[in-house]
């Protein structure tokens, strides 16, 4: 019988810079002289803003330099060309924390995802501010925690959420129709770090039943958007978005069960996307890598 084969170990890089020549060159070749072997690599040139991306992941298997020794022998190259830039390690998967409410669509769809190592990260705390997604945490064998939320005292509520968070040593939140709206000082200590999904192609229909409004609007299309969350409502970066068509036949529940499937797959692959180190945020907008 053959042995299982070990999960090849790699790195990725991800730079924003102004644009410049030689930067794929001056990249590629840095990589090379340390023995990367690049399994993939992607750029895009903004030319309105005269910005630069990039994303490189490589085997690390021949690759000469550790994690210490990347940051330093890499560092004088990003200051040369003004580079952001951050690498991740395949062996270093994301802790996740999910907060939910009562609709538990979204949440059982990544349970499901994680449990199966679907999605590559460690989900580590499910956060609701009501009982309902209880059992189905603990059947996946994840730590629920019921924060409830009090209109008059949402400030100790968030307080209890970070001590958790702090506590699984939580790098993403997602907020899987979690339905309270985060303060600026708990969006603040998690920027580009907390992805929501809202039932609307966004920015059309915001607030909190734009299936109602769409039905009222007679529209055709309707849709899902995952975004990161700031600290304006509804208006943070867009992960990715779809729709479903609808007629005048659907009512506002069919609306509402036919744009629950789209939400479960525009958040999964929001999520998959930021996990695997693919996006970029800038602008209020996104670079999502292939």
């Amino acid at each position: 019988m053959a042995s299982p084969t070990r999960p090849r170990r790699t790195a990725t890089l991800l730079i924003d810079c102004p644009d410049a020549k030689g930067l794929v060159a001056t990249v590629s070749g840095f990589l090379y002289e340390h023995g990367a072997n690049i399994l993939h690599s992607d750029q895009h040139r903004d030319d309105e803003q005269g910005l630069f991306f990039m994303r490189n992941e490589w085997d690390l298997a021949d690759f000469a330099l550790d994690e210490p020794g990347f940051a330093a022998a890499f560092t004088p190259i990003a200051g040369r060309f003004n580079m952001n830039w951050r690498v991740k390690y395949s062996s270093k998967p994301l802790k996740v924390a999910m907060f939910a409410s009562k609709q538990l669509h979204c949440l059982s769809d990544l349970l499901e995802r994680f449990s199966t190592q679907d999605l590559p990260g460690e989900l580590r705390v499910v956060v609701s501010n009501h009982d309902d997604a209880g059992p189905l945490t603990r059947f996946h064998g994840v730590r629920f925690e019921r924060i409830p939320v009090a209109q008059q005292d949402k400030a100790e509520a968030e307080r209890r959420q970070m001590e958790i968070l702090h506590e699984e040593g939580v790098d993403l939140v997602i907020l899987a129709r979690y339905m309270q709206v985060l303060s600026g000082d708990f969006v603040a200590r998690f920027p580009g770090r907390i992805i929501n999904v809202h039932h609307s192609f966004l920015p059309a229909f915001s607030g909190a039943k734009p299936y109602h409004a769409a039905h009222q609007r007679g529209v055709k299309l309707i849709g899902a958007t995952s975004h990161y969350v700031t600290e304006v409502l509804d208006d943070g970066p867009i992960i990715e978005q779809d729709v479903v068509r609808v007629s005048h036949r659907d009512s506002v529940a069919g609306m509402v069960r036919q744009g629950r499937d789209v939400e479960r797959v525009v958040l999964s692959r929001a999520v998959r996307w930021h996990l695997e180190h693919r996006i970029l945020a800038y602008s209020n907008k996104t670079v999502i890598f292939d």
